[in-house]
């Protein structure tokens, strides 16, 4: 049997559905030298030493066993007692909180608890580029809503109650948002509550940012806004805030039927999350504020620079309020995101993903990560700055790769 048969073998939902544009794109950048990347969104900081520590010594006293499906009883009660000292939000540990490989586990459990063949699930785009697959491979039906420069890729309340019809079940939200670095008001989260309220939505929130905040904005889940508990689940993790994206530890909040339908999936697939990074990051919700918030004040001053670069470079850049990623504008260039990319990289040795990425929105945009050293982005930033100086310079010249060079294209 040849390969062309075997894939007749392949479901449908998953051949359709592409390859992440952002891991293609950078199975190219790691094949080169000298390469700035400003792509992956992962921080450049080594996990804390108290965290380390604490996965080091329950590996020494032999704690190596499986854990509760629902996640270690300790650590439930600290992802609780977090949640209620940072964002004033109560959760049951016993039975509301359940430990995930992830957030990307707890987002793909959520979908699929809820999820009934055909079911229409909103999201804003540009998104995190696991949103539509995943609601797709859950069975349902993705409907982007746009977010726009203008707005500061904030979410519209209007524009997503356009988008809702009878078959409407979920949104799912994300702010602070990958890759605009957009958040909500008080006022636009408490419109957008109104409107799930109305039409009786569920939310999937994902807040896996909720600690990257700047300017000295505090984040406000939208599970703390009355009526919204009961038909909210809250998902995130320690990847982003404590610098722990290799532990895999994430976990979702939401009322008790929820969570058992949850963890249904979770005990069949997976069973429980590795205990040592259970046990690291118990150390990371109780005793690691200071950490994190020393790494927060270090993104703000990055991102303070950056903007200001990108700006003065020529391509406009709004000051993201969240995350580590600005959202420059490439369009004045006159290369649509993913040539810019292509030749960004291929001339000046800078990574960064085109904007296309992360949905149809997003071209005429890429995603700049500043989660690295000041030393490289001034050096990224003189780069960029060199490219687009060549390209004013080189006007009406097709810029775009050739054929030879077609396999570096990310798939969009």
């Amino acid at each position: 049997m040849n390969p062309s048969d075997v894939s007749r073998f392949i479901a449908q939902q998953v051949a359709t559905i592409p390859k992440s544009g952002i891991r293609d794109f950078f199975e190219v950048v790691q094949s080169m030298k000298d390469v700035i990347s400003l792509g992956i969104g992962e921080p450049d900081y080594v996990t804390p030493w108290k965290i380390r520590e604490a996965a080091i010594f329950a590996l020494e006293k032999g704690r190596t066993g499986y854990t509760s499906n629902l996640g270690l009883p300790r650590l439930r009660q600290s992802i609780a007692s977090y949640l209620a000292r940072r964002f004033d939000l109560q959760y049951a540990p016993d039975k509301e909180v359940l430990v995930t490989v992830g957030v990307s586990e707890a987002l793909d459990l959520a979908l699929r608890a809820i999820v009934n063949p055909g079911d229409e699930i909103i999201y804003h785009e540009p998104s995190y580029v696991s949103y539509s697959p995943s609601i797709i491979l859950a069975g349902g039906k993705p409907i982007s809503v746009q977010t726009r420069a203008e707005h500061a890729f904030s979410l519209r309340a209007a524009d997503l109650k356009a988008k809702i019809t009878p078959r409407t079940k979920a949104l799912v939200l994300s702010f602070p948002t990958n890759p605009t670095g957009g958040v909500l008001s008080p006022d636009e989260l408490r419109a957008i509550a109104e409107v799930c309220t109305q039409n009786d939505l569920l939310v999937l929130s994902d807040e896996i940012y909720c600690e990257l905040t700047y300017d000295g904005g505090q984040h406000l889940s939208l599970a703390g806004l009355p009526g919204m508990r009961d038909r909210t689940i809250l998902l995130s993790g320690c990847s982003k805030s404590f610098a722990m994206t290799g532990f895999r530890l994430g976990y979702a909040c939401a009322p008790n039927p929820i969570i058992e339908a949850m963890m249904k999936i979770h005990q069949y697939a997976i069973m429980c999350a590795s205990i040592m990074s259970q046990e690291a990051a118990i150390e990371a919700f109780d005793n690691c504020a200071r950490e994190v918030e020393s790494m927060r004040s270090d993104y703000e001053q990055r991102r303070n620079f950056v903007v200001s670069r990108l700006n003065e470079i020529g391509l406009p850049c709004r000051s993201p309020k969240g995350t580590f990623y600005v959202f420059p504008d490439i369009r004045p260039t006159g290369l649509n995101s993913r040539d810019f990319c292509l030749g960004l990289l291929r001339e000046h040795r800078v990574a960064v993903v085109p904007g296309s990425a992360f949905g149809e929105s997003g071209e005429g945009f890429v995603r700049c990560c500043f989660a690295t050293s000041l030393t490289k982005l001034r050096e990224a930033m003189n780069r960029i700055e060199a490219y687009v100086a060549g390209i004013s310079g080189l006007a009406g010249t097709d810029r775009r790769p050739n054929s030879s060079e077609s396999h570096l294209a990310p798939t969009e």
